[in-house]
């Protein structure tokens, strides 16, 4: 099972180099002409050339494992950054505005046995489109209002995990404390974002540019390093163009640009 939510910049501009660089057996696996189907096949031409049948029933009682899916997600990313670098510089600049060769590529696959998910922009400046996951002991309604689940947790293991573009459950946070007559906007903004943070309790940010890996209920978290990686945790990122998309990010939006 795969699942893309994003888009490939410049995609009518790659995709023939796309399609051409693939085996004939996953270039004719394709119905449709979409992104994502095609973003699937460069994941399981990828897994081919690693030297695993995405075919094979051999594996269905041990899947692939966790390594080898996340290694394919990764390539499939850098093919596609590869075909987008390759882009002329004439066919770039065709719009007034020129073209738009960003990508937001969060993709997960499951073999059965492990699931690994990626959030990413192919951007050093962009936020990258919401990826958030929760953990705990069962998944039940909440006893309080009739059609609302949350997360329980009894213990410290996990005998569930979820991973969701945007919170399922949303938590009411409470306003801390009250600005006095008088406060500055910057006291009141921080207390609207205590707020804002607390609705998401139950859940936890994936970072821009990582993948996340549950296997056997452990949740995994590794940084996508390549030349749109940035170690400085402080580093902030516009929500813009995730937003013009029509997807979520995980930051505030008046930092849109």
């Amino acid at each position: 099972m795969f699942m893309h939510n994003g888009n490939i910049g410049g995609w009518r501009h790659v995709k023939r180099s796309l399609c051409m660089g693939l085996q004939e057996r996953w270039f004719s696996s394709v119905g449709g002409s979409t992104d994502s189907e095609w973003a699937f096949a460069v994941f399981l031409d990828a897994l081919d050339r690693m030297g695993y049948d995405p075919d094979s029933t051999s594996l269905n009682e041990t899947g692939f494992g966790h390594g080898v899916l996340r290694k394919a997600m990764l390539a499939t990313i850098k093919r596609i950054n590869m075909l987008i670098a390759e882009i002329p510089d004439k066919e770039r600049k065709e719009k007034e505005e020129g073209l738009d060769c960003r990508s937001l590529l969060n993709f997960a696959v499951t073999d059965g046995h492990s699931v690994v998910c990626t959030r990413y922009v192919s951007s050093m400046t962009d936020e990258a489109a919401s990826l958030y996951w929760s953990s705990g002991t069962s998944w039940q309604e909440d006893n309080s209002m009739k059609g609302r689940f949350r997360m329980e947790r009894r213990d410290k293991g996990a005998d569930i995990v979820l991973v969701a573009s945007e919170p399922l459950t949303f938590e009411r946070g409470e306003l801390t404390s009250k600005p006095s007559k008088g406060a500055s906007p910057l006291d009141f903004m921080a207390g609207i974002r205590k707020l804002t943070i607390g609705r998401a309790d139950d859940w936890v940010i994936v970072p821009t540019n990582s993948t996340l890996t549950v296997h056997k209920q452990a949740v995994m978290i590794h940084p996508i390093i390549d030349q749109y990686y940035n170690p400085n945790p402080s580093n902030t990122r516009s929500t813009g163009f995730a937003v013009s998309k029509g997807l979520d990010t995980t930051e505030e939006k008046e930092g849109a640009g």
